[in-house]
């Protein structure tokens, strides 16, 4: 039972973790990179639909992609949903396709995305914490319904916060893997 919940514990984390994997995916470097557009909805015979579901986005060049419409009569709803997202992204309608330059990144565009990737590991460190205290009081309430020993709780909650501690090093290491990426020009 408890190495159930040591099991659940860092399954959390781990979904913290591959989550935080995504967000920073869709965080803009200096070169193009489809993800950044996996939060634009499209309306589509009435339902919004994720836009990767109704088009092809491909990059032909470092700072341009292109999104290729499955159904061409679409093209004016996607440009609109783009303009919408605040992406900071202005798409150029050439009648089959929208072709979207990426503008350049400048070091204060940089640094302020840096800051934001920081307080995103943060946010998700916190998580991976919570996740921490409800493991350790899952083991508390064994410990004291007398399923398991004093020395076994005190062994459980010392492998938590070695999962912990390692779950909030990976988050530093991606952290500062995007912040390189972001930096380098």
């Amino acid at each position: 039972m408890p190495d159930m919940v040591l099991l659940e514990t860092e399954e959390a984390m781990e979904h913290r973790l591959d989550a935080l994997s995504k967000e920073l995916a869709k965080v803009r470097t200096g070169r193009a990179n489809p993800r950044v557009l996996d939060d634009v909805k499209v309306e589509y015979y009435g339902a919004l639909t994720p836009l990767s579901q109704i088009g092809n986005i491909s990059v032909p060049e470092p700072a341009q992609l292109i999104v290729k419409p499955y159904d061409r009569s679409i093209l004016g709803a996607i440009e609109k949903a783009i303009n919408a997202a605040n992406l900071g992204l202005n798409p150029s309608n050439e009648g089959t396709q929208l072709r979207i330059v990426l503008p350049a990144l400048t070091q204060e565009t940089r640094k302020g995305l840096v800051k934001d990737i920081h307080k995103l590991g943060e946010e998700y460190k916190v998580y991976v914490r919570n996740s921490r205290r409800d493991g350790n009081d899952a083991i508390k309430k064994m410990e004291k319904s007398h399923e398991i020993s004093e020395d076994d709780s005190k062994g459980y909650h010392e492998d938590i916060q070695e999962l912990t501690n390692n779950y909030t090093n990976q988050i530093d290491e991606l952290i500062k893997a995007k912040e390189i990426d972001i930096m380098h020009i």
